[in-house]
């Protein structure tokens, strides 16, 4: 990874590099600013190469659910995965077309049933409609506003049915006490969003909104904080 962001080969990455990097990991401006200022831990804006691996060594806790600190450092996890195409360690964007779906046909009949039952306007739920059904979950406020932002894949405010139904797989799997992940993972990407790159491309829209739902703390407050921003 480090010849890619230390073009000048000084054994340094600067904040600059490392950002445009570092972001196509997928993961939201709040958590990498974490992972930014773990790693660089005299607060110059450089990371060394050890720094730089401590970067990385996050960006993969962060991707399999784990907290962003250092003690999970020590932790097990496969490498971190970005979305260029130039190496082939990484997993890009076409690569996972090809994955099928982790939502199985038989629950997607299920979620599709809830979908309907919520009156969707145009194929689409909004923010309103869903929010007592995630609320209805009685998971911590911050779990389901990564649940929402994982689960509004194309950042418009609405969830389709597919979308509805990644939001319900996530919202299961945190009620089976599993992490949900701080980015999605490619096999949860519906197929019908599955374009190259899709999901990394909407990232720069992510810091405003991440940053709201983690200020909103009463529950009624984490969808509803979503609206105005597509208006």
């Amino acid at each position: 990874f480090l010849p890619q962001v230390d073009s000048a080969n000084a054994g340094r990455v600067l904040a600059s590099d490392a950002a445009v990097f570092l972001k196509k990991s997928g993961l939201t401006d709040l958590v990498l600013g974490k992972i930014w200022d773990l790693a660089d831990t005299d607060g110059k804006g450089i990371l060394n190469k050890q720094e730089f691996f401590v970067a990385l060594r996050l960006v993969a806790c962060a991707q399999n659910g784990l907290d962003v600190s250092l003690s999970s450092l020590n932790l097990p996890v496969p490498p971190p995965r970005f979305t260029d195409t130039s190496s082939p360690l990484l997993l890009s964007g076409t690569a996972s077309s090809d994955l099928p779906w982790a939502v199985k046909l038989e629950d997607k009949v299920k979620y599709d049933a809830i979908f309907d039952s919520l009156n969707p306007v145009n194929g689409l739920l909004s923010g309103d409609k869903v929010k007592p059904v995630l609320l209805n979950s009685k998971l911590p406020v911050d779990i389901l506003g990564r649940v929402w932002e994982l689960s509004d894949i194309d950042r418009d405010g609405m969830l389709d049915r597919d979308e509805f139904a990644v939001a319900m797989f996530l919202v299961y799997c945190a009620l089976e006490k599993e992490p949900v992940p701080m980015s999605l993972p490619a096999a949860l990407v519906p197929p019908s969003k599955r374009k190259p790159l899709s999901v990394p491309g909407a990232m720069p829209l992510l810091p405003s909104s991440t940053k709201e739902s983690h200020q909103s703390l009463p529950p009624v407050g984490i969808l509803a904080a979503k609206t105005p921003l597509t208006q």
